[in-house]
């Protein structure tokens, strides 16, 4: 695979956010097909843009607006190739995808942010506050990096990206983060391969390059009972900072941003005040 690959297809989600690319009410900023905001909040005081894991899209974070105080608003970034940017190419290249990003949040950094990644978005999220950095950005008020060891650490599993499908989509079942129902549907299951391949190639090839420690607090998510992600994996990232690195336990597996979202969303929201 190269930079992108092409996506025919994937399910939309039309119950998703706001209209993108129409106009916006007066005082409230126009959004695009990069950065979602299903609950506009004018007033926040801080904006968190949130990446989703492999596989994923915008609206995995399509709930947390209204779940997080007034101050907060969320921005889930949504990656193409899936929901409304079915057609678009797919990223395979983290370090790529990073800068492109960097390019569509530094249009919305005039107020404070934060980043929130899960996953293969914990990675993204880093990358991505590296590429600020070197636009001689502003960096994120904090960086939530959950459910990922850290970046310089080595790949512990098999690199999925390039099995067969049939033992593609059992390991990728074994981690849990795709309904089952996606996999029985032979339509569906067309629909969603090309988007976990290209995301997983994204994490099965990525080569951490040295640089200089962030100046941004780091806060660490891990879940207890995940097999694939160990919470000292996690921990390790405050290697990464000059700065405040914190690491919270949750009682879930790999996927504790569904089994403890709201002791999740708690955690984030007083990280924020």
């Amino acid at each position: 695979m190269g930079e992108h690959t092409r996506n025919p297809r994937l399910l939309p989600d039309s119950s998703f956010g706001r209209t993108i690319g129409t106009s916006s009410p007066p005082g409230q900023t126009k959004f695009n097909a990069w950065i979602t905001c299903p609950f506009p909040k004018p007033t926040a005081q801080v904006r968190l843009f949130c990446l989703p894991f492999a596989g994923g899209a915008a609206s995995i974070y399509r709930t947390w607006g209204p779940a997080l105080p007034q101050m907060v608003e969320v921005c889930p970034i949504q990656l193409p190739g899936r929901e409304n940017r079915l057609s678009e190419p797919l990223y395979t290249n983290v370090g790529v995808l990073a800068e492109r990003l960097a390019h569509e949040i530094l249009a919305y950094a005039e107020k404070p942010f934060a980043l929130f990644g899960h996953s293969m978005g914990a990675l993204l999220a880093f990358e991505l506050t590296r590429a600020l950095r070197r636009h001689d950005g502003p960096l994120p008020r904090a960086l939530f990096l959950s459910a990922h060891r850290a970046a310089h650490l080595p790949l512990r599993r098999q690199p999925l990206s390039g099995l067969p499908d049939g033992e593609f989509i059992r390991a990728v079942r074994r981690l849990g983060g795709t309904p089952d129902g996606v996999f029985e549907h032979p339509e569906l299951r067309k629909l969603a391969l090309p988007v976990l391949r290209a995301d997983f190639t994204m994490c099965d090839r990525y080569s951490f390059v040295p640089e200089s420690p962030l100046n941004c607090p780091l806060i660490l998510y891990a879940g207890r009972q995940d097999i694939e992600v160990l919470p000292q994996e996690v921990e390790v990232w405050r290697e990464h900072t000059t700065g405040v690195a914190r690491l919270h336990l949750f009682p879930g597996d790999h996927f504790f941003l569904r089994s403890d979202r709201d002791v999740l969303l708690r955690s984030i929201a007083s990280v924020l005040a």
